[in-house]
Protein backbone atom coordinates (compact mmCIF):
# COMPACT_ATOMS: atom_id res chain seq x y z
CA UNK A 1 0.00 0.00 0.00
CA UNK A 2 0.63 3.61 -0.30
CA UNK A 3 1.55 5.86 2.85
CA UNK A 4 -1.85 7.54 1.40
CA UNK A 5 -3.39 4.39 1.50
CA UNK A 6 -1.85 3.31 4.82
CA UNK A 7 -3.04 6.54 6.51
CA UNK A 8 -6.61 6.04 5.62
CA UNK A 9 -7.12 2.87 6.27
CA UNK A 10 -5.58 3.40 9.72
CA UNK A 11 -7.77 6.45 9.96
CA UNK A 12 -10.73 4.34 8.99
CA UNK A 13 -9.60 1.73 11.63
CA UNK A 14 -9.62 3.97 14.69
CA UNK A 15 -12.68 5.65 13.22
CA UNK A 16 -14.61 2.16 13.47
CA UNK A 17 -13.13 1.28 16.76
CA UNK A 18 -14.68 4.65 18.30
CA UNK A 19 -17.53 4.81 16.90
CA UNK A 20 -18.11 1.32 17.80
CA UNK A 21 -17.45 1.22 21.59
CA UNK A 22 -18.84 5.37 21.60
CA UNK A 23 -22.34 3.64 20.38
CA UNK A 24 -23.03 2.69 23.95
CA UNK A 25 -21.73 5.95 25.63
CA UNK A 26 -24.08 7.64 23.49
CA UNK A 27 -27.28 5.08 24.13
CA UNK A 28 -26.25 5.79 28.05
CA UNK A 29 -26.42 9.27 27.96
CA UNK A 30 -22.34 9.24 29.69
CA UNK A 31 -21.12 10.50 26.62
CA UNK A 32 -19.26 13.06 28.77
CA UNK A 33 -17.26 10.27 30.48
CA UNK A 34 -15.67 9.73 26.84
CA UNK A 35 -14.05 13.34 27.54
CA UNK A 36 -13.39 12.70 30.57
CA UNK A 37 -11.45 9.14 29.96
CA UNK A 38 -9.58 10.26 27.16
CA UNK A 39 -8.22 12.58 29.03
CA UNK A 40 -7.71 11.22 32.89
CA UNK A 41 -5.81 8.19 31.60
CA UNK A 42 -3.07 10.71 30.86
CA UNK A 43 -0.94 9.74 33.51
CA UNK A 44 -1.44 6.15 33.46
CA UNK A 45 0.06 6.49 30.67
CA UNK A 46 2.93 8.30 31.55
CA UNK A 47 3.65 6.44 34.66
CA UNK A 48 4.36 3.52 32.81
CA UNK A 49 6.15 5.21 30.27
CA UNK A 50 8.58 5.87 33.03
CA UNK A 51 8.82 2.25 34.47
CA UNK A 52 9.26 1.07 30.33
CA UNK A 53 10.97 3.82 28.45
CA UNK A 54 9.31 2.37 25.19
CA UNK A 55 6.28 4.27 23.71
CA UNK A 56 5.18 0.88 22.16
CA UNK A 57 5.41 -1.04 25.41
CA UNK A 58 1.94 -3.13 25.83
CA UNK A 59 1.63 -1.66 29.70
CA UNK A 60 1.07 1.58 28.05
CA UNK A 61 -2.55 0.16 27.12
CA UNK A 62 -2.90 -1.73 30.39
CA UNK A 63 -1.55 1.40 32.68
CA UNK A 64 -4.33 3.44 30.63
CA UNK A 65 -7.08 1.57 30.64
CA UNK A 66 -6.88 0.95 34.84
CA UNK A 67 -6.77 4.22 34.68
CA UNK A 68 -9.72 4.56 32.85
CA UNK A 69 -11.27 2.12 35.27
CA UNK A 70 -10.01 4.43 37.97
CA UNK A 71 -11.55 7.59 37.09
CA UNK A 72 -15.16 6.29 36.07
CA UNK A 73 -15.19 4.76 39.61
CA UNK A 74 -14.02 8.16 41.56
CA UNK A 75 -16.74 10.37 39.03
CA UNK A 76 -19.30 7.21 40.39
CA UNK A 77 -18.62 7.55 43.98
CA UNK A 78 -18.83 11.31 43.74
CA UNK A 79 -22.06 10.74 42.35
CA UNK A 80 -23.05 8.37 44.61
CA UNK A 81 -22.38 10.92 47.51
CA UNK A 82 -25.48 13.07 46.31
CA UNK A 83 -23.46 16.05 47.02
CA UNK A 84 -22.73 16.72 43.18
CA UNK A 85 -24.42 15.84 39.98
CA UNK A 86 -22.31 13.64 37.55
CA UNK A 87 -21.01 16.51 35.14
CA UNK A 88 -19.88 18.54 38.26
CA UNK A 89 -18.31 15.13 39.42
CA UNK A 90 -16.85 14.34 35.76
CA UNK A 91 -15.41 18.64 36.25
CA UNK A 92 -13.98 17.84 38.87
CA UNK A 93 -12.06 14.28 38.65
CA UNK A 94 -11.01 14.69 34.74
CA UNK A 95 -9.31 18.01 35.20
CA UNK A 96 -7.23 16.76 38.28
CA UNK A 97 -6.14 13.28 36.80
CA UNK A 98 -5.13 15.23 33.42
CA UNK A 99 -3.18 18.28 35.09
CA UNK A 100 -0.94 15.33 37.00
CA UNK A 101 -0.64 14.03 33.59
CA UNK A 102 0.63 17.51 31.56
CA UNK A 103 2.99 17.97 34.88
CA UNK A 104 4.80 14.66 34.95
CA UNK A 105 4.96 15.43 30.92
CA UNK A 106 6.64 18.95 31.42
CA UNK A 107 9.12 18.15 34.40
CA UNK A 108 9.97 14.53 33.16
CA UNK A 109 9.19 13.79 29.73
CA UNK A 110 10.21 16.92 27.51
CA UNK A 111 12.35 15.64 25.94
CA UNK A 112 10.54 12.63 24.07
CA UNK A 113 7.54 12.39 21.89
CA UNK A 114 5.19 11.97 24.89
CA UNK A 115 4.51 15.80 24.81
CA UNK A 116 1.29 17.85 25.12
CA UNK A 117 0.33 18.17 21.42
CA UNK A 118 1.09 15.06 19.86
CA UNK A 119 -1.24 13.40 23.13
CA UNK A 120 -4.33 15.92 22.47
CA UNK A 121 -3.58 16.90 18.81
CA UNK A 122 -2.14 13.66 17.35
CA UNK A 123 -1.26 13.92 13.30
CA UNK A 124 -2.15 11.40 11.22
CA UNK A 125 -0.28 12.08 8.17
CA UNK A 126 2.24 10.11 10.49
CA UNK A 127 0.86 7.42 11.54
CA UNK A 128 2.33 5.41 8.76
CA UNK A 129 5.94 5.48 9.53
CA UNK A 130 6.65 3.30 12.37
CA UNK A 131 6.53 -0.34 11.14
CA UNK A 132 5.92 -3.52 12.34
CA UNK A 133 8.73 -5.76 11.45
CA UNK A 134 9.20 -9.47 11.36
CA UNK A 135 12.21 -11.44 10.89
CA UNK A 136 13.46 -8.41 8.72
CA UNK A 137 10.32 -8.38 6.36
CA UNK A 138 7.66 -5.18 6.80
CA UNK A 139 4.18 -6.29 7.45
CA UNK A 140 2.27 -2.82 7.44
CA UNK A 141 2.19 0.41 9.68
CA UNK A 142 2.09 -0.32 13.75
CA UNK A 143 -0.27 2.13 14.30
CA UNK A 144 -2.85 -0.27 11.48
CA UNK A 145 -1.84 -3.19 13.58
CA UNK A 146 -2.58 -1.76 17.21
CA UNK A 147 -5.79 -0.63 15.98
CA UNK A 148 -6.68 -3.33 13.89
CA UNK A 149 -6.41 -5.45 17.29
CA UNK A 150 -8.23 -3.11 19.09
CA UNK A 151 -10.95 -3.20 16.65
CA UNK A 152 -11.32 -6.71 17.05
CA UNK A 153 -11.00 -6.75 20.58
CA UNK A 154 -13.86 -3.91 21.12
CA UNK A 155 -16.31 -6.17 18.07
CA UNK A 156 -15.45 -9.62 19.90
CA UNK A 157 -16.83 -7.59 23.50
CA UNK A 158 -19.74 -6.37 21.80
CA UNK A 159 -20.26 -9.56 19.92
CA UNK A 160 -19.88 -11.80 23.51
CA UNK A 161 -21.73 -9.82 25.74
CA UNK A 162 -24.24 -8.05 23.02
CA UNK A 163 -27.04 -9.25 25.00
CA UNK A 164 -26.00 -8.14 28.26
CA UNK A 165 -24.44 -4.46 27.41
CA UNK A 166 -28.08 -3.99 25.19
CA UNK A 167 -29.98 -4.93 28.68
CA UNK A 168 -27.50 -3.20 31.42
CA UNK A 169 -28.19 0.12 28.18
CA UNK A 170 -31.70 -0.14 27.74
CA UNK A 171 -32.93 -1.23 31.65
CA UNK A 172 -30.08 -2.04 34.07
CA UNK A 173 -32.43 -2.73 36.77
CA UNK A 174 -33.61 -5.81 35.16
CA UNK A 175 -30.60 -6.09 34.15
CA UNK A 176 -29.14 -6.78 37.56
CA UNK A 177 -32.57 -8.90 38.57
CA UNK A 178 -31.48 -11.54 35.84
CA UNK A 179 -28.08 -11.96 36.96
CA UNK A 180 -26.21 -10.31 34.23
CA UNK A 181 -24.26 -8.02 36.23
CA UNK A 182 -24.59 -5.04 34.56
CA UNK A 183 -21.96 -3.24 36.61
CA UNK A 184 -19.52 -5.44 35.13
CA UNK A 185 -20.47 -5.02 31.90
CA UNK A 186 -20.26 -0.87 32.57
CA UNK A 187 -16.59 -1.25 33.92
CA UNK A 188 -15.46 -3.66 31.02
CA UNK A 189 -16.99 -1.09 28.52
CA UNK A 190 -14.85 1.73 30.26
CA UNK A 191 -12.13 -0.42 30.34
CA UNK A 192 -12.22 -0.42 26.28
CA UNK A 193 -12.60 3.08 25.66
CA UNK A 194 -9.43 3.83 27.71
CA UNK A 195 -7.48 1.13 25.47
CA UNK A 196 -9.31 3.05 22.55
CA UNK A 197 -8.51 6.75 23.43
CA UNK A 198 -4.87 5.06 23.95
CA UNK A 199 -4.69 3.66 21.23
CA UNK A 200 -5.76 6.29 18.94
CA UNK A 201 -3.24 8.96 20.66
CA UNK A 202 -0.65 8.51 18.14
CA UNK A 203 -3.47 8.87 15.01
CA UNK A 204 -5.69 11.13 15.67
CA UNK A 205 -5.07 12.70 19.39
CA UNK A 206 -7.42 13.11 22.41
CA UNK A 207 -9.29 15.72 21.57
CA UNK A 208 -10.47 14.15 17.77
CA UNK A 209 -10.96 10.68 19.60
CA UNK A 210 -13.70 12.30 21.61
CA UNK A 211 -15.24 13.92 18.83
CA UNK A 212 -15.19 10.10 16.70
CA UNK A 213 -16.77 8.77 19.53
CA UNK A 214 -19.64 10.37 19.99
CA UNK A 215 -20.48 12.41 16.52
CA UNK A 216 -20.60 9.37 14.15
CA UNK A 217 -22.92 7.66 16.91
CA UNK A 218 -24.72 10.24 17.83
CA UNK A 219 -25.73 11.05 14.02
CA UNK A 220 -26.82 6.99 14.29
CA UNK A 221 -29.10 6.98 16.85
CA UNK A 222 -30.78 10.13 14.76
CA UNK A 223 -31.54 7.72 12.01
CA UNK A 224 -32.34 4.80 13.58
CA UNK A 225 -33.96 2.77 16.83
CA UNK A 226 -33.06 -0.61 15.63
CA UNK A 227 -29.20 -1.65 18.00
CA UNK A 228 -27.83 -3.70 15.15
CA UNK A 229 -28.80 -0.73 12.70
CA UNK A 230 -27.06 1.91 15.12
CA UNK A 231 -24.36 0.10 15.88
CA UNK A 232 -23.16 -0.62 11.88
CA UNK A 233 -24.34 2.70 10.70
CA UNK A 234 -22.12 4.38 13.70
CA UNK A 235 -19.05 2.52 12.31
CA UNK A 236 -20.12 3.17 8.72
CA UNK A 237 -20.27 7.05 9.72
CA UNK A 238 -17.20 6.94 11.41
CA UNK A 239 -14.86 5.42 8.40
CA UNK A 240 -16.83 8.08 6.08
CA UNK A 241 -16.06 10.95 8.56
CA UNK A 242 -11.98 9.60 8.84
CA UNK A 243 -11.56 8.57 4.75
CA UNK A 244 -13.77 11.72 3.54
CA UNK A 245 -11.92 13.73 6.29
CA UNK A 246 -8.39 12.92 4.57
CA UNK A 247 -9.68 14.23 1.37
CA UNK A 248 -11.05 17.56 2.61
CA UNK A 249 -7.30 18.02 4.30
CA UNK A 250 -5.75 17.18 1.17
CA UNK A 251 -7.75 19.35 -0.99
CA UNK A 252 -7.50 22.24 1.57
CA UNK A 253 -3.96 21.85 2.76
CA UNK A 254 -4.92 21.40 6.64
CA UNK A 255 -5.26 19.73 9.41
CA UNK A 256 -6.27 15.87 8.89
CA UNK A 257 -7.20 15.36 12.32
CA UNK A 258 -9.22 19.08 12.12
CA UNK A 259 -10.71 17.99 8.83
CA UNK A 260 -11.86 14.84 10.13
CA UNK A 261 -13.59 16.60 13.08
CA UNK A 262 -14.91 19.10 10.88
CA UNK A 263 -16.70 15.73 8.71
CA UNK A 264 -17.55 14.11 11.86
CA UNK A 265 -19.09 17.58 12.88
CA UNK A 266 -21.50 17.81 9.23
CA UNK A 267 -22.61 14.60 9.29
CA UNK A 268 -24.20 15.01 12.44
CA UNK A 269 -25.19 18.31 11.53
CA UNK A 270 -27.02 16.62 8.08
CA UNK A 271 -28.66 13.92 10.74
CA UNK A 272 -30.09 16.13 12.63
CA UNK A 273 -31.21 18.66 10.36
CA UNK A 274 -32.72 16.04 7.79
CA UNK A 275 -33.25 12.68 9.95
CA UNK A 276 -36.87 11.15 9.08
CA UNK A 277 -38.57 10.97 12.53
CA UNK A 278 -36.17 13.17 14.83
CA UNK A 279 -34.65 15.87 12.46
CA UNK A 280 -35.19 19.26 12.85
CA UNK A 281 -37.01 19.84 9.54
CA UNK A 282 -39.15 16.38 10.07
CA UNK A 283 -40.02 17.96 13.75
CA UNK A 284 -40.94 21.43 12.20
CA UNK A 285 -43.31 19.37 9.55
CA UNK A 286 -44.76 17.67 11.97
CA UNK A 287 -45.66 20.26 14.53
CA UNK A 288 -46.94 22.77 11.33
CA UNK A 289 -49.14 19.47 10.89
CA UNK A 290 -50.33 19.29 14.37
CA UNK A 291 -50.93 23.03 14.03
CA UNK A 292 -53.61 22.65 11.24
CA UNK A 293 -54.85 19.41 12.87
CA UNK A 294 -55.34 21.36 15.89
CA UNK A 295 -56.74 24.12 13.30
CA UNK A 296 -59.28 21.94 11.72
CA UNK A 297 -60.94 20.80 14.68
CA UNK A 298 -61.18 24.55 15.91
CA UNK A 299 -62.52 24.80 12.66
CA UNK A 300 -65.28 22.33 13.41
CA UNK A 301 -66.55 23.12 16.08
CA UNK A 302 -66.59 26.83 15.50
CA UNK A 303 -69.10 25.80 12.48
CA UNK A 304 -71.34 23.80 15.16
CA UNK A 305 -71.35 26.21 17.28
CA UNK A 306 -72.75 28.66 15.16
CA UNK A 307 -74.35 25.76 12.75
CA UNK A 308 -78.42 26.86 12.17
CA UNK A 309 -78.05 30.22 13.98
CA UNK A 310 -79.13 33.51 12.89
CA UNK A 311 -75.39 34.22 12.77
CA UNK A 312 -74.65 31.17 10.41
CA UNK A 313 -74.63 32.86 7.13
CA UNK A 314 -71.78 35.38 8.88
CA UNK A 315 -69.94 32.93 11.14
CA UNK A 316 -69.70 30.08 8.63
CA UNK A 317 -67.85 32.03 5.65
CA UNK A 318 -64.01 31.84 4.92
CA UNK A 319 -63.46 34.94 5.09
CA UNK A 320 -64.77 35.83 8.34
CA UNK A 321 -62.26 33.20 10.70
CA UNK A 322 -59.51 35.53 10.14
CA UNK A 323 -61.65 37.66 12.07
CA UNK A 324 -63.41 35.44 14.19
CA UNK A 325 -60.37 33.02 15.35
CA UNK A 326 -57.29 35.29 14.78
CA UNK A 327 -56.17 33.74 12.09
CA UNK A 328 -53.68 34.62 8.99
CA UNK A 329 -55.62 34.35 5.38
CA UNK A 330 -52.88 31.46 3.99
CA UNK A 331 -53.06 29.41 7.78
CA UNK A 332 -57.21 30.18 7.60
CA UNK A 333 -57.04 28.34 4.05
CA UNK A 334 -54.91 25.69 5.27
CA UNK A 335 -57.41 24.52 7.74
CA UNK A 336 -60.24 24.58 5.66
CA UNK A 337 -58.31 22.45 2.92
CA UNK A 338 -57.34 19.86 5.53
CA UNK A 339 -61.40 19.87 7.04
CA UNK A 340 -62.40 19.09 3.10
CA UNK A 341 -59.78 16.61 2.17
CA UNK A 342 -60.67 14.66 5.68
CA UNK A 343 -64.50 15.01 4.46
CA UNK A 344 -65.92 16.96 7.48
CA UNK A 345 -66.68 20.04 5.53
CA UNK A 346 -68.28 21.09 2.25
CA UNK A 347 -67.54 24.28 0.67
CA UNK A 348 -69.52 26.83 -1.20
CA UNK A 349 -68.37 29.70 -2.53
CA UNK A 350 -66.96 31.10 0.76
CA UNK A 351 -69.72 29.70 2.63
CA UNK A 352 -68.85 26.16 4.84
CA UNK A 353 -70.92 23.53 6.22
CA UNK A 354 -70.14 20.35 8.12
CA UNK A 355 -70.82 17.54 7.06
CA UNK A 356 -72.50 14.04 8.91
CA UNK A 357 -69.02 12.60 9.96
CA UNK A 358 -67.79 16.51 10.45
CA UNK A 359 -70.65 17.18 12.72
CA UNK A 360 -69.52 13.95 14.47
CA UNK A 361 -65.47 14.77 14.95
CA UNK A 362 -66.38 18.29 16.30
CA UNK A 363 -68.78 16.64 18.96
CA UNK A 364 -66.05 14.66 20.07
CA UNK A 365 -63.41 17.15 19.71
CA UNK A 366 -66.04 19.09 22.20
CA UNK A 367 -66.00 16.02 25.03
CA UNK A 368 -62.29 15.48 24.68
Amino acid sequence: MTPQLEIQVIAAVTAAACALVGAFLVLRKTALLSDAISHAILPGIVLAFFQTENLNSPLLLVAAAVTGVVTVALIEALGRTQLVKQDAAIALVFPALFSIGVVLISRYASGVHLDIDAVLLGDPAFSWIRRFEVGGRDLGPQALWLMGSVLVAVAAFVVAFYKELKLSTFDPALAAALGLAPTAVHYGLMTLVSVVAVGAFDVVGSILVVGLMIAPPAAAWLLTDRLPVLLALSVALGVVSAVAGYWLARGLDVSIAGAMAVVAGVVFTVALAFAPDRGLVAQARRRARQRVAFAERMLLVHLLHHEHTPEAETECRVGHLQEHLRWERSFASRAVKAAERGGAVRRSGDRLALTASGREAAQRAMVA
